[in-house]
């Protein structure tokens, strides 16, 4: 003897869902949520009275507080020029990525205070944090600079040493005999 099938209420769901739908659409299509997308406001620019950006840097153990505003491309680093305080060429390219994702090579002037960190974390710190202050100077190169993963804090840390062990996952040589 076959079982009946429970159409009936299958029917009675697939109905349920499609009307469900067709409410959640007309609530989106009315006026009031249409005119409220269009005011939504868009990232504004935050600047300070001297026409600055704002923005704090993080990677790894450091912290770097960058002032941008407009300029002819000096980026000057705890009192020095970037290529006396990062001599290395890779931490140079690394500090000026933004500039080239967001295509403001050379119009911006960048004042950087980093603590913490060796030279690489620092870069990494600075390279956020000038990421972010473009953001606030001028939101529409937020989507280049999102999509380049620049706005992303990297949270990737030193592990931490565990007991009974050399480092962190470095074990003492073992010796059967």
């Amino acid at each position: 003897m076959a079982t009946p099938r429970k159409t009936s209420s299958l029917t009675g769901i697939k109905a349920a869902v499609k009307e469900q739908a067709a409410a959640q659409k007309a609530v989106v299509d009315s006026p009031v949520v249409v005119a409220a997308a269009e005011e939504a406001p868009k990232h504004e620019k935050k600047v300070d009275k001297f026409g600055r950006a704002y923005a704090t840097g993080k990677r790894k153990n450091a912290i770097a507080r960058v002032w941008i505003k407009p300029g002819k491309g000096k980026i000057t680093v705890n009192g020095r020029a970037v290529e006396v305080y990062f001599a290395r060429p890779v931490l140079q390219m690394i500090v000026n990525q933004p500039f080239a994702v967001a295509d403001r090579a050379n119009q911006f002037d960048v004042e950087v205070n980093v603590v913490g960190g060796g030279l690489s974390g620092q870069a990494g710190a600075v390279k956020h944090g000038i990421s972010k202050a473009l953001t606030y100077f001028e939101p529409e190169l937020r989507a280049p600079l999102k999509v380049a993963k620049f706005l992303r804090r990297d949270a990737r840390v030193v592990e931490r040493k565990k007991y009974g062990r050399a480092k962190a996952r470095k074990r003492f040589q073992f010796s059967k005999r």
